[in-house]
C-alpha cells in the first residue's frame, strides 16, 4: 500500500471494554452506571472498515490495527497501538483510499518494515451509538450497540455476523480513576444485564476467524529446533527478547516519549554484548556484522541519552542551587542549550530508524532468530561429546563464559586501583578506568540474565552487576555532565559572559562523581562473591 504524508494526525487514549451480546437481548438502563445522570444523545451510523496488514500478518500479531473507515464521524485511517492495558489510536484525513499516510506507518516501521500493507478483512457495522452525561452534561463514555457483518479477505476466509456492546470513556475520563471505575462497574452491569466476555480481543480477530492460520508466520515467530533449557536456546531466547524490545520501542522513541531512547539504547547495547559474550555457542560472519550494526545505532542513540541525562543534571543543579551567584545569562544556555542539542540529536535518530540501513538490521536479526547459526560442536549428538576429549556440559560451556567475563571485570579493577588515585595521571584518564569497569560489568550482567535462563544459578551475580553498574553510571554521568558544563563555559568566554557559574557547577558535579564513587569497593566485593557461588 502506498503512503501519504500528511500532518493532521491526531493521538487519542482509546479505554474501553467489549462484551460480546445476543441479538435478542435489551439495553439496559445506562443511568445506573456510575458518574452517568443523563443520556445526551443516541445516533445511528453504518460504518465499514477496511483492515491492512502484511502477508504474514506482522501487525495482527502485535496486537496493532490498521484500518481505513468510512461512515460515522471520525472518517479516516485509524492506526491502533497498545498502550499498557488500553491503546493508543491515531487518526489522519481520509484524503485518499489508496494511499496510507507516513505519519502513521512510520509508527510501525519497525515492524513492517518493507512488507506491502494490504486488505486483510472488511468489517461493517451497524452502531447505535449513545452518549453518557455526568451531572455537570459532561460526556463521560459512550455506549455503542454495534450489530456486525465481518469478511475475511485471507484464503479460507469467510463471513461472519455477530452483536456486541462497548463502553469507551470520552476524552473527560479517560486516564482518570473515575474513568477506570466506570469501565469496572460497566463491565459488571452489563453482565449482569445478559452480555458476557467476548472470547475473541477485537473486531478484526473475529472477522479473520480461523483464516488467521493460512498466513504464513514472520521469520522471527518461526520455532527452530533449539532446547530453550540449553546454553544456546537461552542465548537466542535472550537476543529475542532484546528484538522485541527494540521494535516495540521504536514508535515510543519516534513520539519523543520520556525515556524511550534510553531503554532503546539499552536493548541494542544488550544484544550487542550478548553476540559477543557468548562467541563460540554462535558463530557466522554475520555475528561480527551485526554487533558493528548494532554498535552504531547505540552511538546514534547516544547522543540524544546523553543530551538529555545532561540537561535533567542541568536542571536539578539550577533548582538545587542556594548560592544565588548563577547569572541569568547562564541559567538561561544551561537550561536551553541542551535542550537544542538534545532535539537536533533526536531528529538524527528519527532520521535512522527510517533509513535502509535500520530496517535492513531488523530484517538481519530476525533471519538470525529464525535459524541461529549454531556452533556444530554445541549442537554435535550427545554420543559425540561423551566421547570427545574436553567436552563440557551445558551449565559448563555457559559457566566459561561467565568466568571469561567476570576476569574482565577483575582485570579491570585492578587497573582503577592502581592508577585512579595517581593524580599525575590526566583526571580523565583516570576516569576512563572507571568507565571501563562499568563497561566489563555490563556484559557480565547481561550474560548472568542469559546463564540464569538456562539453569545456571547466576541470578545472584546479575543482581551484583547490576547494583555496581548503576553505581559507576551516575558517576559517569557526572564526567558527562562536566565536560557539557566545559563546553558551555568555553563558549560563554568566547561571548564575553561572565563564567563564574559554571565553574561552580562543574564542582558540584566534580564532587557529586566522587560520591557517586563511595560505594565501589563494596559493590565489587559483592560482585566477586556472587560469582564465587556459581559452580561449572
Amino acid at each position: 500500500m502506498s503512503e501519504k504524508t500528511n500532518k493532521d494526525v491526531e493521538t487519542f487514549l482509546e479505554v474501553e471494554v467489549k462484551l460480546a451480546v445476543d441479538e435478542t437481548t435489551g439495553i439496559p438502563d445506562l443511568t445506573q452506571l456510575p458518574g452517568v445522570e443523563e443520556i445526551l444523545s443516541t445516533e445511528e451510523h453504518n460504518l465499514t472498515a477496511i483492515y491492512y496488514d502484511t502477508e504474514d500478518l506482522r501487525l495482527t500479531r502485535a496486537k496493532i490495527t490498521m484500518r481505513r473507515r468510512t461512515g460515522g464521524d471520525d472518517d479516516g485511517w485509524h492506526l491502533k497501538l497498545p498502550s499498557g492495558a488500553n491503546r493508543t489510536e491515531m487518526r489522519a484525513e481520509l484524503d485518499s483510499p489508496s494511499e496510507i499516510p507516513a505519519e502513521l506507518t512510520n509508527n510501525v516501521r519497525a515492524i513492517v518494515r518493507t512488507a506491502e500493507l494490504a486488505p486483510i478483512a472488511q468489517v461493517d457495522n451497524r452502531r447505535v451509538v449513545t452518549s453518557l452525561g455526568s451531572a455537570t452534561g459532561e460526556k463521560v463514555a459512550e455506549f455503542c450497540d454495534d450489530h456486525v457483518t465481518a469478511w475475511s479477505l485471507l484464503p479460507g476466509g469467510e463471513r461472519a455476523t455477530w452483536r456486541e456492546w462497548e463502553v469507551e470513556l470520552s476524552d473527560f475520563t479517560a486516564g482518570t480513576e473515575a474513568g477506570a471505575e466506570l469501565i469496572h462497574q460497566a463491565t459488571n452491569f452489563l453482565i449482569s444485564s445478559g452480555a458476557r466476555k467476548s472470547s475473541s480481543p477485537s473486531k478484526l480477530f473475529t472477522a479473520l476467524g480461523d483464516s488467521i492460520h493460512s498466513a504464513p508466520l514472520p521469520p522471527h515467530l518461526q520455532e527452530t529446533d533449539l532446547d530453550p533449557e540449553s546454553p544456546e536456546g537461552a542465548v537466542v531466547e535472550a537476543l529475542r527478547g532484546h528484538r522485541d524490545a527494540i521494535v516495540n520501542w521504536d514508535p515510543r522513541v519516534r513520539a519523543n516519549e520520556w525515556d524511550s531512547v534510553h531503554q532503546m539504547r539499552v536493548s541494542t547495547r544488550e544484544m550487542r554484548s550478548l553476540l559477543e559474550t557468548f562467541e563460540g555457542i554462535l558463530e557466522g560472519d554475520q555475528l561480527g556484522h551485526l554487533e558493528s550494526e548494532l554498535k552504531d545505532i547505540a552511538a546514534t542513540l547516544g547522543v540524544a541519552r546523553d543530551a538529555e541525562v545532561v540537561e535533567e543534571r542541568f536542571v536539578e543543579l539550577l533548582e538545587s542551587d542556594e548560592t544565588g551567584l548563577v547569572d541569568a545569562a547562564a541559567a538561561e544556555h544551561i537550561r536551553g542549550d541542551m535542550r537544542a542539542d538534545y532535539e537536533a540529536a533526536h531528529a538524527e535518530i528519527v532520521d535512522m530508524l527510517n533509513s535502509e540501513r535500520f530496517l535492513t538490521l531488523l530484517d538481519d536479526i530476525d533471519a538470525l532468530l529464525a535459524e541461529p547459526p549454531v556452533s556444530p560442536e554445541i549442537t554435535a549428538p550427545a554420543e559425540a561429546k561423551k566421547g570427545a576429549k574436553g567436552s563440557k556440559g551445558s551449565k559448563g560451556i555457559l559457566y566459561e563464559h561467565l568466568a571469561e567475563g567476570f576476569k574482565k571485570v577483575a582485570k579491570r579493577h585492578a587497573k582503577v586501583q592502581e592508577h585512579y588515585h595517581d593524580t599525575e595521571l590526566p583526571l580523565h584518564d583516570r576516569e576512563d578506568y572507571v568507565h571501563d569497569v562499568r563497561k566489563a560489568a555490563k556484559k557480565l550482567r547481561y550474560a548472568a540474565v542469559a546463564a540464569e535462563g538456562a539453569g545456571v544459578k547466576s541470578g545472584r551475580l546479575a543482581k551484583a552487576c547490576k547494583t555496581l553498574q548503576s553505581l559507576l553510571g551516575d558517576f559517569q554521568d557526572a564526567v558527562t555532565s562536566r565536560d557539557r558544563i566545559q563546553r558551555l563555559a568555553n563558549e560563554a568566554r568566547e561571548r564575553g559572559e561572565d563564567t563564574f557559574a559554571y565553574g561552580m557547577l562543574y564542582q558540584r558535579e566534580l564532587a557529586r562523581g566522587e560520591q557517586a564513587l563511595e560505594g565501589y569497593e563494596s559493590a565489587i566485593r559483592d560482585v566477586k562473591k556472587a560469582f564465587s557461588k556459581i559452580k561449572a
